[in-house]
């Protein structure tokens, strides 16, 4: 009688084991389906403030992460892996399995309070700023390589007048021009409910898109060609401009690493703001005060006040490491300063050596804005996202882009306009459009 081998036994032993296995991997697919209906039967009759279609949905997740472990498990049964191997492997797997959850809620959550309500399309070029009016009536101005500034209607998306005085990129004349003219705003059109169409937030975007095809300009927008104010002295582009409290004088920012304060009636240069290593890229001024802030390539940014006529102060804020896109006031008495170095950093005027929040990013942080009322950072990135922060650096959303709607280029800059109810911020970028977007800022701060 053959007598089999030790060699052989443990083989055979071996063979049965993965057998059963195989055998319980079946008898468990098979049931999948029954066990599935049961589990929904249990969660119609559970209490929950949950929709059914929300916890029918986490209920396909949590099956398909329970399939993920079940299946390493059975691949690590084995004694050729070692431990550490089916830790890594248990870490990754949970990693990206919790990652579905949370991106379903986070979708589903932007999409009820962020919408996509309006786009404001004619440029030929990427725009490169934009700003709402704050006096009656309101509206949007973008300005835009294409060496044009528009006027918007918020409600209706049309152009209300385009500025064709600029040689340059919008300013890339060296100079700074005031013009004046008589705004008669359309009747506004119903705006389509747009709160069902689908959104996808990861989609990504080939270089080769709609964005890249001729964009028709408004045929029947007026147009002006000469200011009533040009504003000299810059030996570079003039990258920004706002007007200092009461209207009387406005401040630039030029390449040529100055800011110059100027007499809006008398065209004339009071000040010259020296003091930046590298090029200008954002001036702000204080809704309130005689406070001027200044950002720069040289990665740093400076408060200048005028509130004292005999004494022109200035200070110097190197809390970035690389260069500081933007850094605007807020009505309060704060700072908020955004970088390339895909830092936002929050700063108290009080008290300006430390920043009292820095929120850390995963792309470059262009011209930011912060709503007057609630104080929200709307934050444009070069990865052509867009999200809103508090002022303590909490996350509070991401607005939807996707395929259908969004930007499709880098996003330059954003604005508030907290009091207009069809669409309370702005953003524009190099994909030639700027968006108006409706924020529930009430359901967005209760989601915190």
């Amino acid at each position: 009688m053959p007598v089999e081998s030790g060699s052989n036994v443990a083989a055979r032993q071996a063979k049965q084991k993965r057998k059963s296995h195989s055998l319980s991997i079946r008898r468990t697919n098979s049931t999948e389906q029954d066990r599935s209906g049961l589990q929904r039967d249990m969660l119609e009759g559970q209490d929950s403030k949950l929709p059914l279609s929300l916890r029918s949905n986490l209920l396909d997740l949590f099956s398909q992460i329970e399939r993920e472990f079940e299946n390493l498990y059975l691949e690590n049964l084995e004694p050729s892996h070692s431990t550490s191997q089916l830790s890594q492997k248990l870490k990754t797997t949970y990693k990206a399995s919790t990652s579905k959850i949370v991106s379903s809620f986070k979708a589903t959550s932007t999409r009820a309070v962020c919408q996509l309500v309006k786009e404001y399309v004619g440029h030929r070029d990427g725009i490169w700023d934009l700003s709402v009016t704050r006096t009656q009536p309101v509206v949007l101005g973008t300005a835009s390589a294409d060496h044009t500034a528009m006027l918007w209607s918020i409600e209706t998306g049309k152009c209300l007048l385009k500025y064709l005085g600029h040689q340059g990129s919008a300013s890339g004349d060296q100079t700074a021009h005031i013009w004046r003219y008589m705004v008669q705003l359309p009747t506004p059109q119903p705006v389509a409910d747009i709160s069902q169409t689908p959104c996808e937030e990861d989609v990504d975007f080939s270089d080769k898109d709609d964005a890249d095809g001729e964009v028709e300009g408004p045929n029947d927008c007026p147009s002006i060609r000469v200011p009533t104010t040009t504003l000299r002295s810059h030996q570079g582009v003039v990258i920004a401009a706002d007007w200092l409290v009461g209207g009387k004088q406005v401040v630039t920012a030029s390449w040529d690493r100055a800011a110059n304060l100027y007499d809006v009636e008398t065209s004339e240069l009071v000040h010259s703001l020296t003091g930046h290593d590298q090029e200008l890229t954002h001036c702000c001024t204080h809704p309130n005060q005689r406070l001027v802030v200044t950002s720069s390539r040289d990665t740093t940014f400076r408060l200048w006040d005028f509130r004292d006529p005999s004494i022109h102060s200035v200070n110097v804020f190197q809390g970035h490491t690389d260069t500081v896109t933007s850094a605007v006031f807020t009505v309060g008495d704060n700072v908020v300063s955004g970088s390339d170095d895909r830092t936002v950093k929050v700063w108290d005027l009080k008290n300006m050596r430390s920043p009292i929040a820095t929120i850390r990013t995963d792309s470059a942080v262009n011209r930011i804005s912060v709503s007057v009322n609630q104080k929200i950072i709307a934050l444009p990135h070069d990865n052509r996202q867009v999200r809103l922060f508090d002022m303590s650096g909490v996350r509070l959303a991401r607005l939807p882009r996707s395929n259908r709607q969004g930007h499709r280029r880098m996003v330059c800059c954003s604005a508030w306009c907290e009091d207009n109810t069809t669409c309370n911020l702005f953003t524009c970028g190099f994909d030639r459009q700027a968006i108006g977007w409706n924020i529930n800022i009430p359901a967005l701060l209760q989601e915190k």
